[in-house]
């Protein structure tokens, strides 16, 4: 992932929030900030010295955040010469400063015309996204003191604060949309997808679908992409760079699945979606993988149960389904994760998972704290790999009481908690790509 920050830290600041009841619900009522007007009257676009100013956005386990501001000069800069005093952002916490010849950040400044100042996370006014909060990426910057040029040249503090006139959303931006029109059913479906970096179409490259859960369910194509990490971890540079992939985030209009056990119609029409890309693209059919939260995750079994050839393994996320008809995935590859303070995926899961054992399933189960390190769930992961190495399921419940953040109280804490951090355990990613039919 590109943010800046362990995504763990992050589960202790946002939103508490999450009005859910039933496990199909993913809480995302959003609610346009009132602003806009007085902000932007008060500032400049630009001035004499400073040609624009970007917001640079970054997708954490349940929000979208604000994380930096970039500010380009029209002359270049030492880096040697700033530091974070130099400027200030409105109700913002500046955590680095340097200059870059590049209009992004960076582990080093380099000398150049852009300032990258790197904001707290953490800070109450970074969300843009999350459970009752929609608003616009807003950085206002001023430069509080005069600053040195590359040339020797003063450039004078800012007579009026400035305002950002573009916005950078990291690894959301590297996704496109299109539309996808069902020829059977006439209906259309807005679409996500990540294509690798450099894509070779005499290479084959896997394809990961993800499915939302319905609290983004709209018709916003970038929602599922902004809510949470279930898309962009797989799309982010680290994984990229280890499993080449295609990315599938569809947007759904209408609801994915209920705890009636029923399914939209909409999930036939991503299973079809998913066949016209391995004809559109040089998709691997072999290594098709499907993975899902709450409403998502149910889909995710409803499509295997419908379409058991289509795709080569699963990672359920907080789903359940009726057991009752589910024997048929005895022998399917799955990665299941689940807190024990769902009230309604913990109980179901262990539903699903006896009745795939007593149809032959090999599975190896394990209880992890949820708020283990990269590392410590690194090291779990292997050893859950090494002890189950013959398994075909591996049944993941976090600690009760380790997924909930610090003041949350709403009913469906447990559940909407569980999705930030089962997304962000590259191990697990990892295993999936490791799967063919």
């Amino acid at each position: 992932m590109s943010a800046p920050v362990s995504e763990h830290r992050h589960l202790k600041a946002v939103l508490a929030a999450c009005l859910l009841g039933a496990l199909t619900l993913g809480g995302m009522p959003a609610q346009a900030a009132q602003q806009g007007g007085p902000i932007i009257n008060s500032t400049v676009f630009r001035d004499q010295h400073v040609r624009e100013v970007t917001a640079v956005t970054d997708v954490f386990g349940r929000s979208q955040r604000t994380t930096a501001a970039i500010i380009e000069y029209d002359t270049p800069l030492r880096n040697a010469d700033v530091d974070a005093a130099l400027w200030s952002v409105t109700n913002r916490h500046i955590v680095r400063a340097y200059v870059n010849d590049r209009p992004e950040r960076a582990a080093q400044g380099h000398d150049g015309r852009y300032v990258v100042l790197e904001l707290d996370p953490d800070d109450s006014e970074s969300v843009i996204f999350a459970p009752d909060v929609e608003q616009p990426a807003t950085v206002v910057v001023s430069q509080t003191q005069a600053l040195t040029a590359a040339n020797g040249s003063s450039i004078a503090a800012s007579a009026q604060p400035l305002i950002n006139t573009r916005q950078i959303n990291q690894i959301v931006d590297d996704f496109r949309q299109f539309t996808y029109v069902d020829a059977e059913t006439g209906l259309s479906l807005t679409y996500n997808l990540y294509i690798p970096k450099n894509y070779d179409p005499h290479k084959r490259y896997p394809l990961v679908l993800f499915m939302h859960d319905y609290g983004v369910t709209g018709t916003n194509p970038l929602r599922t992409l902004e809510q949470g990490l279930g898309a962009v971890s797989f799309a982010g540079p680290e994984d990229q760079a280890r499993h080449p992939a295609f990315v599938l985030a569809p947007q759904y209009p209408v609801g994915l699945a209920n705890d009636a056990f029923q399914t939209s119609d909409y999930v036939d029409v991503t299973a079809r979606l998913v066949k016209s890309l391995t004809h559109r693209y040089r998709i691997d059919s072999h290594r098709l993988y499907t993975t899902g939260q709450s409403g998502g995750c149910m889909a995710s079994i409803a499509m295997n149960l419908k379409y058991p050839k289509l795709f080569a393994a699963t990672l359920l996320v907080a789903g359940q389904w009726d057991p009752e008809v589910v024997a048929s995935m005895a022998d399917k590859k799955l990665w299941i994760i689940v807190s024990q303070d769902d009230d309604k995926a913990w109980p179901g899961m262990n539903s699903l998972v006896a009745k795939w054992e007593q149809n032959g399933a090999k599975v190896t189960r394990a209880t992890w704290n949820g708020r283990s390190s990269d590392q410590e769930f690194a090291t779990a992961a292997a050893a859950m790999l090494k002890e189950g190495s013959n398994s075909n399921m591996y049944f993941t419940s976090f600690e009760k009481g380790t997924v909930i953040p610090a003041n949350v109280t709403s009913a469906a804490s447990g559940h909407v908690w569980t999705w930030p951090i089962a997304y962000r355990i590259p191990a697990v990613r990892d295993w999936l790509f490791t799967q063919s039919k």
